[in-house]
C-alpha cells in the first residue's frame, strides 16, 4: 500500500514522499543523499464546536465573540 512518508537525510533536509509502506531509504531531493524514513508528529485539534471538549468550545466561544465585536466596531 502506498502512504506518504518524511524522509530525512544526513545533511537534515526533510521531505514527504509518496511511497510503498516498505520503502525505508531513498535518495535526498535536495542533495541526493541516503535518507531514511522518519517518524512524523501527529497533529490534532479538539472540536470545539461539538461541546465535547469544554476549555476548546469556551475558547472558541471567546475568539468568535472577540471577532464578532471587531466587524460590528469597524462597520460602524
Amino acid at each position: 500500500m502506498r502512504r506518504i512518508f518524511d524522509f530525512q537525510c544526513s545533511a537534515n533536509h526533510i521531505f514527504e514522499a509518496f511511497v510503498d509502506s516498505e520503502c525505508r531509504e531513498m535518495d535526498c531531493r535536495v542533495c541526493n543523499e541516503a535518507a531514511v524514513r522518519i517518524i512524523s508528529p501527529v497533529r490534532n485539534m479538539l472540536d470545539p464546536i461539538s461541546g465535547s471538549f469544554p476549555g476548546a468550545t469556551m475558547k472558541w466561544a471567546r475568539d468568535r465573540e472577540r471577532k464578532i465585536s471587531k466587524e460590528r466596531r469597524s462597520a460602524e
